[in-house]
């Protein structure tokens, strides 16, 4: 479970403070609830999302555990290091927009006809309540030629999932390889 601290003032100096102890800033937010400035150790936040098992994911802050899902984040130009991330609390039975990851399964055909394997959307937008978000969205692509591409009107419609993007829009393809 990654605990967090809520922040007690939102000035320059003491987030420059909290960074350089090694704390990650946040804000959680939800519809219908009051934000929380928080701050998380950069390194369990880190270890937290990239082991876990769905879109969301618990936290505690300040004695309270809520469902998160990371809505965008903001990282260092130069060095590349995390400086401040944007939490949803996951609340059940209301919509909302999520980033859901793209899967492709499989070796396509025409990896053997020179081509490689472009996935141009590595997440998809959709809007659904969490309840219903798949963990990820998983494409078969053993029958892709060189030249074929997957649209979004192409995939499986998923019960009380809406896809935000338009149908014609391309997942993935295999092109041409140089």
């Amino acid at each position: 479970m990654l605990e967090g601290i809520v922040r007690k003032s939102t000035a320059k100096s003491e987030t420059n403070a909290l960074r350089r102890d090694g704390y990650l800033i946040a804000n959680i937010y939800g519809k219908g609830l009051e934000n929380v400035n928080a701050a998380f150790k950069s390194n369990d936040f880190t270890r937290t999302v990239r082991n876990k098992e769905a879109i969301a994911f618990p936290v505690t802050v300040d004695g309270k555990e809520t469902n998160v899902v990371v809505q965008s984040y903001e990282t260092h130009p130069v060095s590349g290091n995390l400086l401040h991330v944007d939490l949803m609390v996951a609340q059940p039975g209301i919509v909302a927009q999520y980033m859901v990851p793209v899967n492709p399964v499989g070796t396509p055909v025409g990896l053997k006809n020179k081509g490689m394997l472009f996935v141009s959307k590595t997440r998809l937008a959709v809007k659904s309540a969490i309840e219903n978000l798949p963990n990820e969205i998983t494409i078969d692509v053993t029958n892709l030629d060189l030249g074929d591409s997957v649209l979004i009107r192409d995939l499986d419609a998923i019960e009380n999932v809406r896809f935000n993007n338009t149908d014609r829009v391309a997942v993935l393809s295999i092109i041409k390889a140089k």
